[in-house]
């Protein structure tokens, strides 16, 4: 933890450029969540019940310092498409002040010798988080943000309608910095009222 501490000062001072990375699986078909309906009545939402093969293998990034968030899509999640999207990071980053650190968990592709080499070589830092730390990496809370914006109650009609719902609020909330580091600031404190109310439930 006193790690972490110490980069976040780090970043303060533009002595380091924190980027967060994590994956996830968007779904064509909805996610299941609260909503308004006529009381006494159902709420009814259309679906063509997709299959779990309908879904979309988002790389994410979370740039800390400047508040942005990035998406990349390029089919499976895998050792050869995590060697590309760090290129891709290192493109964006290019003229980025400080030493860029990357944060991400202890996922197969990650490990790998080949992608630890090619991250050595375009001079990035890997921090791996350690198992069952989701608190710590705040781009866990964009891909909760993305489901509660993207498909929660709603099964978009096709895979190119839910690639462009989902790279339209990455653009919205990148014009909002205030809101999405409000909404992604990692926890280093567990809220004990929290837990319990997780627990109860």
């Amino acid at each position: 933890m006193q790690r972490f501490h110490e980069l976040y000062e780090q970043v303060c001072r533009s002595q380091r450029r924190l980027i967060y990375i994590e994956e996830a699986h968007i779904h064509r078909d909805m996610d299941i969540g609260y909503t308004w309906a006529v009381k006494g009545k159902p709420a009814l939402r259309l679906s063509d019940s997709a299959p779990l093969a309908h879904r979309i293998n988002w790389y994410g990034a979370y740039d800390f310092a400047e508040g942005r968030c990035f998406i990349w899509n390029e089919g499976s999640c895998n050792i050869e498409h995590t060697l590309q999207f760090l290129q891709r990071m290192a493109a964006c980053l290019a003229d980025a002040p400080g030493a860029v650190v990357i944060i991400w968990d202890g996922a197969p592709w990650h490990r790998a010798k080949c992608v630890q080499a090619a991250a050595d070589e375009l001079d990035f830092t890997l921090i791996a988080l350690s198992a069952y730390s989701p608190d710590l990496n705040p781009i866990e809370g964009l891909w909760k943000w993305t489901r509660e914006e993207v498909t929660r109650n709603h099964c978009h009609d096709s895979m190119p309608q839910l690639f462009d719902a989902c790279k339209e609020f990455i653009d919205r909330i990148n014009d909002d910095t205030i809101t999405l580091v409000y909404r992604l600031w990692p926890k280093f404190e567990l809220d004990s009222e929290y837990k319990k109310l997780l627990v109860s439930n």
